[in-house]
């Protein structure tokens, strides 16, 4: 296959695989007579067509960010970490245990004290299968998914047993100290002016950025990136350069745990103010589509995770306006995650015919 220059691979690629998608769905809202205009106009309009729906799309994509850059680090290392969703729940016990321990006076203390437990629970919970893989040659993909599951169970024996309070019939643990409170982008100076109306985006969204940043300076500008970089590419080589396949497998995981752990500060502690049973809300998988169409680089997963809150807060505001069913921004979902993933090799064929290189004719002397 003819190999592509890097600004197609990056840009033409995505977009292709994403214009297709579009195609598709608009021939599925015909097939269930929807109009496509009226589907696409409610989206824009739900998502970015106010400060308000803008609020939406960005705390949705927030919560996409950083689990796509959990599968993104993971994925350098040839890791396919699909325990996002688990690390990520693990890591909102980890927010909740932090936030009733004390009552924290300012969220400026609370939350570098709640973005450490986010961390270590969802470090602690893909510490088990990266060891798994490192020393037992359990197969990661098998394993991460597994502990997804278990995950679930043990949040939800934990709310119902454990951390619920008395009296209370919901699953979920206490309300949280007015102190742990984050501030909505509406409450944040300067930011007022745009969000005129409280939104769930708040100040987590600014960490994500940080953390597409450090993840971009840690793949990219350390050794520790390189290794990780390095080991993807090829183990054999890298082991025989004296790269540690189990301190590589390890720290790539352990920090891939960590970044879907912190996702949940943006809904635990910034949105519901509490723990509650599936508090990850399916961010964890949408991370991989988020990781695939950003072509595992920070950037590209940020521009993606944008793409994907879009599609979360339209989705959703179709099933309030329209009779096209919210199900539908599944199935546009699961469009991109086919053509960008599943189909990328098809687009890159198609577009490997235009940027073949031309054969010189040979002049006989």
């Amino acid at each position: 296959m003819t190999r592509l220059p890097q600004w197609a691979d990056v840009v033409l690629v995505p977009l292709i695989s994403l214009l297709m998608a579009g195609i598709i769905s608009a021939l599925v809202v015909l097939a269930i007579g929807g109009s496509p205009s009226e589907v696409l106009g409610t989206m824009v309009t739900g998502a970015v067509g106010s400060s308000y729906a803008w609020g939406y799309t960005l705390y949705y994509a927030t919560s996409f960010i950083f689990t796509g850059l959990a599968v993104t680090v993971a994925f350098h290392a040839s890791l396919f970490n699909i325990g996002g969703e688990g690390q990520a729940q693990l890591g909102g016990l980890g927010v909740a245990l932090v936030c009733l321990a004390l009552p924290w006076p300012h969220w400026t203390l609370a939350l570098p004290a709640a973005m450490l437990g986010a961390a270590a629970f969802g470090a602690a919970w893909a510490a088990i299968p990266a060891w798994l893989q490192a020393r037992r040659g359990s197969h990661i993909v098998i394993t991460t998914i597994m502990f997804n599951y278990i995950g679930a169970a043990l949040i939800i024996h934990l709310l119902v047993n454990v951390l619920r309070p008395a009296g209370q019939m919901d699953p979920a643990t206490a309300r949280f100290p007015a102190g742990t409170d984050l501030p909505t982008l509406h409450e944040i100076p300067g930011l007022s002016l745009l969000f005129d109306k409280q939104v769930p985006a708040n100040v987590t969204f600014f960490v994500a950025l940080v953390a597409c940043v450090l993840v971009w300076i840690l793949l990219w500008r350390t050794r520790l990136g390189y290794q990780i970089r390095a080991f993807g590419r090829s183990e054999p080589a890298a082991t025989y350069a004296g790269i540690s396949a189990f301190k590589v497998t390890m720290l790539a995981m352990l920090i891939s745990g960590a970044l879907a752990g912190l996702m949940s500060i943006n809904n635990v502690m910034g949105e519901s103010g509490r723990l509650l049973q599936n508090s990850s809300e399916g961010a964890g998988f949408i991370g991989i589509a988020v990781a695939l169409m950003g072509r595992n680089h920070p950037l590209g997963v940020f521009l993606a995770a944008i793409l994907f809150g879009f599609l979360y807060q339209g989705g959703a505001e179709l099933g309030l306006w329209t009779t096209i069913p919210i199900e539908l921004r599944i199935v546009v979902q699961g469009l991109v995650i086919l053509f960008t993933g599943a189909l990328d090799h098809m687009v890159r064929m198609m577009l490997g015919v235009f940027f073949r290189p031309r054969r010189t004719a040979v002049v006989p002397a």
